[in-house]
């Protein structure tokens, strides 16, 4: 019987990845305003060099690990002490953001390294004015808490994915636990993300299960701790590789689900 939920964070119950395009809408509209540049432009090849730089740096398998991407990247501070890796990235994100948008621009044939910067602390400020949460959050986890201990297992920098809680102060209080894989020092799929969950609250994988948007974190890391595993598949796309146990198209669906498992 299922005793606990497990949630991801970013794109399960936050709204991550319209955040993010939010702030590069705004940036470049922005740098529209102030050069002859298409903003559409502009951000595909911000985007594409900051994936670049990204995957550049000693800290990259780091990131991979813990499950930070190049976008966070853009906009957090990373001065988390769990890890020497973070006192590195911390050194090395004010020049990556820099260099993501000046390099951005010039590829944009706009050579302007002082917008560059500007831009670079515009994101910032426009990621931390746009959080999103999915409209069906907050009703799914009313309709849950009453019946089961629900937990936020989440991967990224333990200083970042406080800051999106706090950014959405309504969230936190329905969660028993926060685990955060950068404190653990390992990340979804990781078994041992799953195990310290379960030995935080005491719990058997039997007495789990974890909802999550991504197949490859979420449900893989899932499937490989023994944990039965819900997917919520927005995009209705099909599953290859990695088989989640129980499918949703939106959170909306998963009161429903419960009662039927």
């Amino acid at each position: 019987m299922v005793k606990a939920i497990f949630f991801d964070l970013d794109d399960t119950l936050l709204w991550d990845a319209k955040s993010i395009q939010s702030a590069f809408d705004e940036t470049c509209k922005y740098a529209g305003s102030k050069v002859d540049i298409d903003p559409e432009r502009l951000e595909k090849e911000v985007r594409k060099k900051a994936m670049e730089l990204y995957s550049s740096y000693d800290t990259y398998e780091f990131t991979k690990m813990i499950g930070i991407n190049p976008f966070e990247g853009l906009w957090g501070d990373f001065p988390d002490e769990h890890h020497e890796q973070f006192m590195k990235m911390k050194e090395i994100v004010p020049e990556y953001r820099e260099q993501a948008w000046t390099l951005g621009l010039e590829n944009a044939g706009i050579h302007n390294k002082d917008l560059g910067k500007e831009l670079a602390e515009r994101f910032r400020t426009e990621r931390k004015n746009h959080p999103f949460v999915y409209q069906d959050t907050f009703q799914v986890l009313d309709a849950l808490k009453q019946e089961y201990r629900l937990v936020l297992l989440t991967n990224g920098s333990p200083d970042l994915q406080n800051l999106k809680l706090q950014m959405t102060k309504e969230l936190l209080p329905y969660f028993e636990e926060v685990i955060i894989s950068g404190a653990v020092g390992k990340g979804k799929p990781d078994k041992a993300m799953f195990q310290h969950a379960l030995d935080r609250l005491s719990l058997a994988k039997e007495d789990v299960i974890m909802v999550g948007d991504n197949l490859k974190t979420d449900i893989k890391g899932a499937n490989q701790a023994g944990i039965k595993s819900i997917w919520i598949n927005r995009r209705n796309e099909k599953p290859e590789e990695v088989i989640p146990d129980f499918e949703v198209s939106e959170l909306s669906g998963l009161p429903e689900l419960m009662k039927q498992l």
